[in-house]
């Protein structure tokens, strides 16, 4: 998509309303041609938030003025050069400026960091104009946004329900044509998951294929990338942020090629196997798995092979409280991170009750503990992969059980405070296997209701290969492209 040549001197509300659906390589190509600057990019989008937000609620934090001298200044030649764009309320560092992790102590401290996180780096590296940050629920551990520091996130297709999460604020923002990509994380469906509720593409990568540092480590459950409108914005992304960091300990194969290079190329004929069930025997929408049908049904009509299979391992309850135990451990480890900076302990209001109940959990788990449930995780991540060794090249799922879920789903309950974590079981049966398995994973938004709420399908390849994922998924935006779907608001 591109804008004719013009000179923008009408009303800055032009410029917002005719680059509002760009996707950031095309606003990218309209400041390398010369037909607007950095600064009128970023104060188009800066009216879209003021305009768009309120509804919303998706940029909590803003840094206006500081991105105004940035976009002033000399931006370095990368290839989103002068595009604006959004960082996610959770651990993404970015100097001289507050973060919060969606939680209200660290709100209250306001502390400003002292330097980039490597990823961060990377981005002001390749060009982006970074204005602020979006709404993550706290520590990003629900599949909504909704923190009580904040307030809810709403999804602009239907602003009853959620935009899901974690990267709620993220998938919002771009879902509403505030700014055209955002950074995102994934640490049992974060992207995928508001990707597919608000309409959108959301890759998570490999484990090891982005670094973590210089505050994380790779062997985390959680990937870092974005959510956007479009395949060629996620490759070009990909592009410009991968690769390791100094030690890192995890580190995917690098790519034979840029990954944009691969939208477009022939991905032979691929063997997928299809699940269109909830693996555990609980409830699936219809919707939902209409969703993988149709897109089982289109992939077929693309010369591709799809069957009925998925990984055994899949359907293991016992998965699920292994999970549990090492995504509440990385809960208890958040407190401590957390009680150093504001100088004292925490205590049952600092934070949610659901986060402080895993917290509990957590002080439960002793090293023994620990230690067995990270080889039970290496057990069922080679048990998982297994299945793409003897032959399959993908698995296509529904993203979600269920369409975006009403606002107040996932709302703390004192009387059984993992109540939100239980609720989860059904909405999100696909997605964090692939966090425990480490393989890279996208969801695409090829469905809706007929009410007009988005329901994505996801893919998922072998460890390492996100350029098969990127072939298909270029066959599957050129055969049912979802570019002018735009919500509404």
């Amino acid at each position: 998509m591109t804008l004719q040549p013009k000179c923008y001197t009408e009303p800055m509300s032009s410029l917002a309303d005719d680059t509002r659906w760009l996707d950031a390589t095309a606003q990218a190509d309209l400041v390398r041609t010369g037909q607007v600057s950095p600064s009128e990019l970023l104060e188009a989008a800066i009216e879209r938030i003021e305009r768009t937000d309120p509804a919303l609620n998706a940029v909590i934090i803003r840094w206006f003025d500081h991105a105004r001298d940035v976009a002033a200044g000399p931006l370095p030649d990368g290839p989103f050069r002068g595009v604006p764009t959004l960082l996610k309320d959770l651990w993404a560092h970015y100097a001289g400026q507050t973060l919060s992790n969606g939680c209200q102590a660290l709100k209250d401290l306001a502390a400003l960091s002292p330097t980039d996180t490597t990823l961060v780096s990377r981005m002001r590296g390749a060009g982006f104009v970074v204005a602020g940050r979006t709404n993550s629920p706290e520590f990003g551990s629900l599949a909504t946004t909704e923190p009580e520091a904040w307030g809810a996130t709403r999804n602009p297709w239907n602003t009853e329900h959620s935009p899901g999460g974690s990267s709620g604020g993220s998938a919002a923002a771009v879902a509403a044509g505030m700014v055209p990509i955002a950074h995102a994380s994934d640490g049992g469906g974060s992207i995928r998951i508001p990707a597919s509720a608000c309409g959108l593409v959301g890759l998570k990568p490999s484990q090891g294929r982005i670094t973590l540092g210089p505050y994380r480590d790779e062997s985390n459950l959680g990937v870092e990338l974005c959510v956007s409108r479009s395949l060629r914005d996620t490759a070009a992304f990909l592009d410009a942020v991968r690769g390791p960091g100094i030690g890192d300990t995890v580190i995917a194969p690098a790519p034979a090629r840029p990954y944009l290079q691969e939208l477009g190329a022939d991905p032979g004929r691929l063997r997928i196997g299809l699940l269109d069930h909830h693996p555990y025997g609980l409830p699936l929408h219809d919707e939902c798995a209409t969703a993988a049908r149709h897109a089982a049904t289109l992939l077929e009509s693309l010369g591709h092979s799809v069957e009925p299979g998925f990984p055994a391992a899949l359907a293991n309850p016992e998965f699920g409280r292994r999970f549990v135990a090492l995504w509440s451990t990385n809960m208890g480890t958040a407190f401590t991170r957390v009680a150093e900076q504001i100088g004292r302990d925490l205590v049952p209001g600092d934070v949610e009750l659901v986060n402080w109940a895993q917290a509990e959990f957590a002080r439960g788990v002793n090293g023994v503990d620990y230690a067995l449930a990270l080889a039970a995780n290496v057990e069922f991540r080679r048990a998982v992969q297994q299945w793409w060794h003897d032959g399959f090249d993908l698995l296509l799922t529904p993203t979600l059980g269920e369409p975006p879920a009403a606002i107040g789903t996932f709302a703390n309950d004192p009387t059984n405070p993992m109540a939100p974590m239980v609720r989860a079981l059904t909405y999100v049966p696909f997605t964090p296997a692939f966090n425990a398995s480490g393989q890279p994973a996208i969801s695409l938004p090829l469905h809706w209701t007929p009410e007009g709420l988005p329901i994505g399908v996801q893919l998922v390849a072998a460890y390492g290969r996100e350029d098969v994922l990127l072939r298909v998924a270029a066959q599957l935006e050129a055969a049912q492209p979802w570019a002018d779907r735009h919500p509404t608001i």
